[in-house]
């Protein structure tokens, strides 16, 4: 049987799983239409064919030719931009996107990826080092890619904390000038000092400060909405 694949793209086992699980659902519905036992009497079903299968696997095997795969990769240090990075991988599955979520560190290959959210938090002005490193590590395969980009910075919701975390996100994308991301956002993240590690639990002004969860998860899931509409229509140009 003939690839239903364009060239260079071809579907991960994952995938190609859920295809043939949806196909045998298909045709344990037709064979119940055929008032057939699928299970018993399978083999006795004059009404179905081989070519039966075929033409329902090909149909699955096109659905997921036509579903961007879009990869959300995060790096974290407390699981607070995890806990995001999920919840814009949510919202990218409900405006019909195929998502992975990863770790920044864990990935390895592109393949099947047709766009990619990258999320990190700043500290102490200076992004997530494995954040920079995914960026200079995978250089060549992003360069073609559409990517979205955010940040958790600001530990409360004002303006100038805002207006300095975008600033520093900014000078750290400078250091990628092949980086034109479709997307940058900054969100307030969480902070809790009971949980700081060396060297910041020796600061005594971070030490000091209260416990606070700012992030705004309505935000959140409003530019993730958009960041899966600018995708889809890179995905159609």
């Amino acid at each position: 049987m003939p690839s239903v694949y364009p060239v260079g793209v071809r579907p991960g086992k994952k995938d190609l799983g859920k295809n043939l699980i949806r196909a045998a659902i298909d045709l344990d519905d037709h064979l119940r239409k055929c008032g057939k036992n699928p299970s018993k009497s399978f083999p006795n079903c004059e009404r179905v064919s081989i070519s039966i299968i075929l033409t329902i696997l090909d149909r699955r095997q096109k659905e997921v030719r036509m579903t961007p795969s879009i990869l959300v990769a995060y790096a974290t240090s407390y699981g607070s931009t995890q806990e995001v990075a999920q919840s814009i991988a949510e919202t990218l599955r409900g405006h019909g996107l195929e998502i992975e979520v990863q770790p920044a560190k864990k990935v390895k290959a592109f393949s099947g990826y047709r766009g990619v959210v990258l999320g990190a938090p700043l500290y102490m002005f200076r992004w997530h080092p494995e954040a920079r490193q995914f960026l200079a590590r995978h250089r060549t395969v992003l360069a073609s890619l559409p990517m979205a980009i955010f940040a958790l910075g600001p530990f409360h919701n004002k303006e100038d904390e805002f207006r300095s975390a975008r600033e520093q996100l900014d000078k750290e994308l400078a250091k990628f000038p092949w980086l034109k991301p479709t997307a940058v956002e900054v969100f307030a993240g969480k902070f809790d000092p009971d949980k700081l590690r060396f060297p910041y639990s020796l600061m005594d002004p971070l030490r000091k400060m209260p416990a606070s969860d700012e992030r705004d998860w309505e935000a959140i899931r409003a530019w993730a909405a958009g960041v899966a509409d600018a995708l889809k229509v890179k995905e159609s140009l």
